[in-house]
């Protein structure tokens, strides 16, 4: 399948949470870098205000996948980062390259933005290929530097520990 010819990607709207919610969820269970919460998160993220720009990919009138980004700091930078997170795809469309044109368009527009730059915790296998690094001189607080990775979008290396929205932790 062509994915071009067949997937549109857009913009979130309110028509689209419960299926954003119910595939999150499919695509996540039984990840070992998962907390199985990734769904409940998108919603923290999106009640607070804090979602900075959220994608959907549709095929056949079908929502087929969504990614999220939300700010990100860093705590000796005053400059803008994003975290990316959660990517999500339905079962039946892994491994296509649905997950890969949601990332590559994401990335786009927070660069775009003016961005320095984008972190994530995910498979490492998988995120390298869009330029994803470990940055263990960077790891949050709660997170494990065996998922966490960091691309940048200038040739700063970043100094200082990043910390993702609060969202990501808190159970509202």
């Amino acid at each position: 399948m062509d994915l071009q010819n067949y997937t549109n990607l857009r913009t979130e709207n309110p028509a689209d949470f419960a299926d954003i919610h119910t595939l999150t969820k499919l695509a996540f269970s039984d990840m070992p870098y998962a907390d199985g919460d990734e769904q409940d998160v998108i919603e923290r993220l999106r009640t607070s205000g804090n979602l900075a720009l959220s994608l959907v990919a549709v095929i056949n009138s079908e929502i087929v996948g969504h990614i999220a980004f939300s700010n990100a700091s860093l705590s000796d930078d005053k400059t803008s980062w994003f975290a990316l997170g959660p990517v999500s795809v339905l079962p039946d469309y892994q491994r296509i390259g649905v997950g890969s044109m949601l990332i590559n368009a994401g990335l786009e527009d927070i660069r775009s933005r003016g961005a320095s730059g984008c972190i994530l915790t995910g498979n490492p296998e998988y995120y390298q290929r869009f330029g994803f690094k470990f940055a263990p001189d960077n790891v949050p607080e709660n997170e494990s530097e065996l998922y966490f990775m960091v691309k940048t979008f200038t040739a700063a290396v970043p100094h200082g520990i990043f910390r993702f929205d609060n969202a990501f932790y808190d159970n509202l």
